[in-house]
C-alpha cells in the first residue's frame, strides 16, 4: 500500500471515531514505539507499525512475570496546547517497578522521548477539547531473555502503546458501589504490590470479575490481617471525614475541619493521581493523612471514591460488606469535596488553571 492510499485511509478511520463514546477500550494507533537493552545498554527509541512481539517462548517475562508497565495522558487543552501530565513521575515510578523485579531502569530522559514520540506519530490519535476523552499512554517494561532456570533476564524490551480512550466510568461524574472483597489478597504484604507488575492484576481477577458480574466493584483489604483497606480494585482509596467543631451548633464558614485520608501500605502503589490530589487538598486547607485505615471507619466517612490515572476519581455511593451484614453509605450523588478536588485537577490537566506545580509538560508539535 503506498503512502497516499494509507493517508485517506487513516483519514477515514479518524472521521469515523467518536471521541465522545470511548470507553476504556484499546483503539489501534499508527504506531508504537520501541527501544531494546543488552548487556546494560539502552538503544534509542523508535516508532513502528509492527504491533507485535517476537519473543523466544522461555522469555523471563512469560515463564517468571518479569514486566511491569505505567499508564499516563496527553490532554488537548482549552487553549489548544498538548499536555502531558507527570510523565517524570510515570518514569520514576517505572524504574522503582524494574529495580523491584530485577530489571534494567528505562533512563528517564529515554521515557520521555519516547513518550513524546509515540505522541507524535499518532497526533491524529489526540481527541479533541471537549470530548472527555485522552491520549493514553501504557509503557511496558519485559524481560527477553530465554531462560528456564528460575532467575532474572539480562535483556529487556521497552514498548510504548498509545491508545485514545474516553472516560473509564463512562458517562457524567457519578458513583460507583464497592464490595468487601476477603477471599482474594491482591499482594502480600512485603511482596510486589508497591510496584506496578502484571501479577497484581492478575491475581485481583477472581474478586473484581466476580464484583463486576454484580454490577459493583471491589475493595481489597491487607492480606495480613483482612483488618485494614489497601486498594479498591485497580486503584488507591479515599476517604473523606468531617468533623464537627461547633459544639453549640452556631453555623460557621469554619464549622468542619475536612481530613483527606488515604492507606499507607507497602501493599499499594504509590499514585501519582492520588499525590495530585493531596496536593490539592493540602492547598485547600484540608487535612491530609495517610496511614492504616480500619475498615470500620467507613462509618465515619461523608465520602469515599476509588482514584487512578484510569479513573481519576470514582465515588462510592456505597459500600456493602455482605460477610458482616453492614451497608456503609455516602448519597446517591458524588459528595461536594470529591468533586471540588476532580474538577480542580481536570481543570490543571485541560489547561483551564494554572499549574502551579510544573505538573504538565506543554509540546509543540507543529515544529
Amino acid at each position: 500500500m503506498n503512502d497516499e492510499m494509507s493517508a485517506l485511509l487513516n483519514d477515514e478511520m479518524m472521521q469515523n471515531i467518536d471521541w465522545s463514546s470511548l470507553g476504556f477500550h484499546y483503539t489501534e494507533p499508527d504506531y508504537i514505539v520501541r527501544a531494546a537493552c543488552h548487556d546494560g545498554v539502552w538503544e534509542e527509541p523508535y516508532a513502528t507499525q509492527d504491533k507485535y512481539l517476537h519473543l523466544h517462548v522461555s522469555a523471563t517475562c512469560l515463564q517468571y512475570g518479569q514486566e511491569a508497565f505505567e499508564g499516563l495522558k496527553a490532554f488537548r487543552g482549552v487553549d489548544g496546547k498538548i499536555r502531558i501530565f507527570r510523565w517524570r513521575d510515570n518514569a520514576r515510578r517505572l524504574a522503582k517497578s524494574a529495580e523491584g523485579l530485577f530489571m534494567k531502569p528505562v533512563p528517564e530522559e529515554l521515557f520521555g522521548k519516547a513518550i513524546r514520540l509515540a505522541l507524535e506519530k499518532n497526533i491524529d490519535f489526540l481527541p479533541p477539547y471537549g470530548t472527555g476523552a485522552t491520549l493514553y499512554f501504557r509503557p511496558l517494561l519485559i524481560g527477553t531473555t530465554p531462560r528456564l532456570g528460575v532467575g532474572p533476564g539480562h535483556d529487556f524490551e521497552f514498548i510504548v502503546i498509545p491508545s485514545p480512550i474516553g472516560p473509564y466510568y463512562p458517562g457524567k461524574f457519578h458513583c460507583t458501589t464497592f464490595i468487601i472483597n476477603r477471599y482474594v489478597d491482591r499482594a502480600a504484604p512485603f511482596g510486589t504490590g508497591q510496584f506496578k507488575v502484571g501479577g497484581n492484576y492478575a491475581s485481583s481477577f477472581r474478586a473484581t470479575e466476580a464484583a463486576h458480574a454484580m454490577g459493583m466493584d471491589c475493595i481489597f483489604l491487607d492480606a495480613k490481617q483482612h483488618k485494614y483497606i489497601d486498594e479498591c480494585s485497580a486503584a488507591n482509596f479515599i476517604g473523606i471525614k468531617k468533623t464537627d467543631r461547633c459544639a453549640d451548633r452556631v453555623q460557621s464558614t469554619d464549622r468542619f475541619t475536612i481530613e483527606y485520608l488515604t492507606p499507607r501500605s507497602n501493599a499499594i502503589l504509590p499514585s501519582i493521581t492520588n499525590d495530585s490530589l493531596m496536593t490539592l487538598a493540602k492547598e485547600r486547607g484540608y487535612k491530609v493523612t495517610r496511614r492504616h485505615i480500619r475498615l470500620e471507619e467507613l462509618a465515619d466517612m461523608s465520602e469515599a471514591a476509588a482514584c487512578g490515572t484510569a479513573c481519576v476519581i470514582s465515588p462510592m455511593d456505597k459500600v456493602i460488606d455482605a460477610e458482616r451484614g453492614i451497608t456503609y453509605s455516602f448519597g446517591s450523588e458524588p459528595g461536594p469535596v470529591l468533586t471540588e478536588l476532580y474538577h480542580a485537577l481536570k481543570d490543571i490537566q485541560y489547561g483551564r488553571a494554572e499549574d502551579k506545580h510544573g505538573w504538565t509538560e506543554i509540546v509543540d508539535m507543529t515544529t
